[in-house]
């Protein structure tokens, strides 16, 4: 069941009523008096321009002077005026609203592409509707239109795996409404979308491991369903056989993204007489709970396990030891992923985000 949350409505222009916001009454129990809000044409007289130039720069539209873009938000920040959305909506095509939707079990990854998103919806003067749903809802596709054309959204953002549904993808495409993918897996040039080469980060995770000293490695995959977990474990793979290191069948267990799998994947790593004495994690989630796992076994993390996650989120550095990871530019895809929708002035339908490696104290070399 979908449970749209209006999440870009906590944003700029949705501040809670104070004092100021009414004229000041009398002691003889009469109701307030509502102030009136300042209008277009009140910030085009203070700032000396049309309405229509107060428009452009509302919009975002370009095309403005330096010194009259100046005067316009001067003239909007002194009057405190606050653009109607409905009116806005009325007066164009747009609703000035943009959905997401997603199903993942990372908290800390959602929480990145939900503040990537937010924050450039402010920027653009839009709202963000996120729908977390399921990804194996046979309805999805209805519901998804539904609520897109109720809401009458501008368009859609989908995270991995939605973004690999091909009735969802169909169904989308045949009530046109505009779409951007984050990372999928499955025909990429179908829609716009936004991505990193993860393949390439997770052979860079190897190396780091390698010049190390470690040999023996482990790995805990991420969510089968998801584009992403498939490409890092091929770049792991590829890398440790490059650099001769060992990383043997049983030292490659299943996981989900979520903390709880990691964890019971970790178990069962340290658990085995030849346990590796380097664990590469899917995502920081799991490679957080690896930390915990050895901590359960009496196993210093770096001096006698060295352990590195995917995609720098929150988790990242608030453990102890912070966590040697690839940092995903998650919030900046997110980003890209609006920009994408309501349109930048950049025609490339496809935008390949850089990665980092982030080397913290959750490596160190192979003991002894």
């Amino acid at each position: 069941m979908l449970n749209p949350q209006c999440t870009g409505c906590e944003g700029p222009g949705r501040r809670g009523r104070s004092l100021t916001d009414f004229q000041l009454y009398a002691a003889n129990d009469r109701a307030p008096v509502p102030a009136r809000a300042a209008t277009i044409f009140d910030v085009a007289r203070r700032a000396g321009v049309s309405t229509k130039t107060v428009s452009r720069v509302l919009n975002n539209e370009g095309r403005v002077a330096e010194d009259t873009l100046a005067r316009v938000r001067a003239a909007v920040a002194d009057l405190d005026y606050r653009p109607n959305p409905n009116a806005r909506s009325l007066a164009g095509r747009r609703s000035y609203l943009i959905g997401l939707f997603y199903d993942n079990p990372s908290s800390n990854y959602m929480a990145d592409i939900k503040g990537g998103a937010i924050r450039r919806c402010q920027e653009k003067g839009y709202h963000l509707l996120t729908e977390p749903c399921e990804a194996d809802d046979p309805n999805l596709p209805r519901l998804m239109v539904s609520v897109a054309t109720r809401f009458r959204l501008d368009g859609l953002i989908l995270t991995p795996p939605l973004v690999d549904r091909q009735d969802v993808l169909d169904a989308v495409a045949a009530a046109n409404v505009p779409l951007v993918r984050i990372a999928p897996r499955t025909d990429p040039e179908r829609t716009a979308h936004v991505c990193m080469d993860d393949q390439a980060a997770a052979r860079l995770a190897a190396e780091h491991l390698a010049d190390l000293g470690h040999h023996r490695l482990g790995m805990i995959l991420g969510h089968p369903d998801h584009g992403a977990a498939m490409l890092r474990q091929r770049g792991f793979q590829q890398a440790a056989a490059d650099r001769g290191l060992t990383l043997l069948p049983h030292h490659i267990v299943p996981g989900d993204f979520s903390f709880a799998s990691g964890f019971a994947a970790a178990e069962r790593l340290l658990s085995l007489p030849d346990r590796p004495t380097a664990i590469f994690a899917g995502n920081d989630d799991m490679a957080a709970a690896t930390v915990a796992a050895a901590n359960k076994h009496g196993l210093q993390v770096p001096r006698d396990l060295s352990v590195v996650g995917f995609d720098d989120s929150p988790i990242a550095q608030v453990i102890w030891p912070p966590l040697t990871t690839i940092r995903q530019p998650t919030m900046a895809m997110a980003a890209a992923a609006v920009d994408l929708l309501i349109g930048d002035g950049e025609s490339e339908p496809v935008r390949q985000l850089d990665f980092e490696l982030m080397v913290r104290q959750s490596t160190g070399p192979l003991p002894g």
